[in-house]
């Protein structure tokens, strides 16, 4: 895996074209989804649905940046990632434990938000997570959308 940071351009598409460009990310904001190829060097193609618990893009005009970062778990270099103003920067490896952790959590935003469950109450939703996928002691995090609903 690439460990420098990687300027990446982007492309806004209403079609993901078959042959992938290498620093390259194609975003069709018509079929909400962004792909690129993987930027550790291996080659796959790397597919980020745009949705309201998912990843979002940001354009400034110039630079793309894609929140939240991007795990690329199911591919065989389980590559971590963000994309912030157009530079590829790495982040930690996680552990198989914490993966696992994670798409849960994304599993369960995702029924929140389309009201197949009830959402949790502020304060009881994911505490700050250590490698393994424990609770760091006297942490909390508050839905991404109550932290919206209180700014300005």
């Amino acid at each position: 895996m690439t460990t420098s940071n990687t300027k990446v351009g982007h492309e806004f598409v209403e079609f993901i074209p078959d042959n992938l460009e290498p620093a390259t990310v194609y975003i069709s904001l018509k079929y909400k989804t962004m792909v690129h190829l993987c930027p550790c060097g291996c080659g796959n193609k790397v597919v980020t649905p745009l949705s309201p618990t998912g990843w979002n893009v940001r354009f400034d005009g110039r630079t793309i940046s894609i929140y939240p970062s991007i795990g690329s778990w199911n591919l065989p270099c389980e590559s971590h990632y963000w994309i912030t103003h157009g530079q590829v920067e790495w982040s930690e490896r996680w552990s198989t434990r914490r993966i696992k952790a994670g798409f849960e959590r994304d599993q369960r935003i995702k029924r929140e938000y389309y009201g197949e469950i009830p959402a949790r109450k502020a304060g009881r939703s994911d505490a700050a997570r250590d490698d393994d996928g424990e609770a760091k002691a006297g942490t909390t995090c508050k839905p991404w959308w109550d932290r919206l609903k209180r700014r300005p």
